[in-house]
């Protein structure tokens, strides 16, 4: 069993907080093995002041869906120690305010990534990291695995002109790393120059997968749901910048995707006739609860993982979208309003990290030419990466 940086340091009472005032950077994810929250835990640590709270996408409770702003400054309602939004309405929203800090000694971050340089929490903690820095306040990480690995990479590395909330750092799409690995790295690679304390996981390998850590996967977000959804998003999450469900509003997101003029056996025979290593196809039909094509029934595809060591999601989900492409006959179509804060680049580019993957589905490129030079890029992050390693 993996103990985690928070079952480290719950052990030890938290004594390296004593005397300290505290403001912690948490969601549902953040429990011990015994499912306990940090928030009680350090509320009821001798010798520490919780101060505040602040709360990332989805809120701390995960109450809210994806890109919905929560709500500004509230209260806890278990403890009543103030609660501070870090995802809002606007990009200046993503950061703590100067005076949300006053008073503070020390910011403890304890949130699950899930591997994917979309998921936004890893920016949350680069954006309160410079905060602290600005502030000189300590930052504090408890660190977590990473429930898709930490030896697989994947994917191009962004481009400087497609840097946002999806992409806000030059990571490869799977970048094999924990929260605590990218926090070394971007404090000294981006300059942040913080007063970094990175508490680790004890008995974690880097060859691990989740379940060697013998823990339940506390859904990091609405439409995380268990280990498998996370395994597939650095790919399914491009849907994001289709018009194809991606699975939202179905108890199984991003395993599944499909549309209403989509046929499931044409798309899984396309799909099939790829080859992609790790993973088999199932047609399926399915009508999502709210987002996309609300009550419409859909049909598409299941992504069953065959070997979790060979499946590579990204290669897959592009895949997947250049055949919803294909199959549309002019129905699919690029999302084009504005996404995760930026309204002047398609939300697929901003996801890719380049227009090379859209321009080259529109012009029906093969799939090999659609993630060329990719594994160059992401094999050029690997030196830069091995610097910062903990595992």
């Amino acid at each position: 069993m993996t103990d985690f940086g928070i079952d480290v340091w719950a052990a030890q009472k938290f004594r390296a907080l004593k005397g300290l005032r505290v403001g912690a950077i948490v969601n549902p994810t953040s429990v011990d093995a015994s499912f306990r929250h940090l928030v009680d835990l350090l509320h009821e640590a001798k010798g520490v002041e919780l101060k505040a709270l602040f709360g990332p996408e989805h809120g701390i409770r995960g109450e809210a869906q994806y890109m919905v702003a929560v709500d500004d400054v509230a209260r806890d309602r278990v403890t009543g120690v103030p609660v501070y939004s870090l995802y809002g309405s606007t990009y200046e929203s993503l950061s703590p305010k100067r005076q949300w800090l006053e008073g503070l000694d020390a910011l403890v971050f304890d949130i699950q990534d899930v591997g994917a340089r979309y998921y936004t929490y890893i920016y949350t903690m680069a954006l309160a990291m410079k905060a602290a820095a600005a502030a000189k306040l300590r930052f504090i990480v408890l660190d977590r695995p990473n429930p898709i690995g930490l030896e697989r990479t994947e994917g191009n590395v962004v481009g400087p002109k497609y840097r946002s909330f999806v992409g806000l750092y030059g990571l490869p799409t799977r970048h094999g790393m924990t929260a605590g690995e990218i926090a070394q790295l971007l404090n000294v690679h981006e300059n942040i120059g913080a007063e970094l304390v990175i508490v680790p996981c004890q008995g974690l390998e880097r060859h691990h997968l989740w379940a060697d850590a013998e823990r339940a996967f506390v859904p990091p977000s609405p439409n995380m749901p268990t280990v498998d959804s996370a395994l597939v998003y650095p790919g399914m999450c491009l849907g994001e910048g289709t018009n194809v469900s991606e699975g939202r509003g179905t108890c199984r997101p991003f395993e599944q995707f499909g549309a209403p003029w989509l046929k499931s056996d044409e798309v899984v025979r396309a799909l099939s006739s790829l080859d992609l290593p790790g993973v088999k196809f199932r047609p399926c039909a399915f009508t999502p609860t709210f987002d996309k094509f609300k009550g419409q029934s859909c049909e598409g595809a299941f992504i069953h993982v065959t070997d979790q060591k060979k499946f590579q999601s990204l290669l897959t989900g592009i895949a997947v979208f250049a055949t919803c492409y294909a199959l549309g006959k002019g129905q699919f179509k690029w999302r084009d309003d504005a996404y995760e804060f930026v309204n002047d680049i398609p939300a697929f580019d901003l996801l890719c990290g380049t227009d090379q993957v859209r321009k080259g589905i529109e012009a029906g490129a093969s799939l090999e030419t659609l993630v060329h030079g990719f594994d160059a890029e992401r094999k050029g992050f690997l030196p830069l990466r091995r610097k910062y390693l903990i595992y």
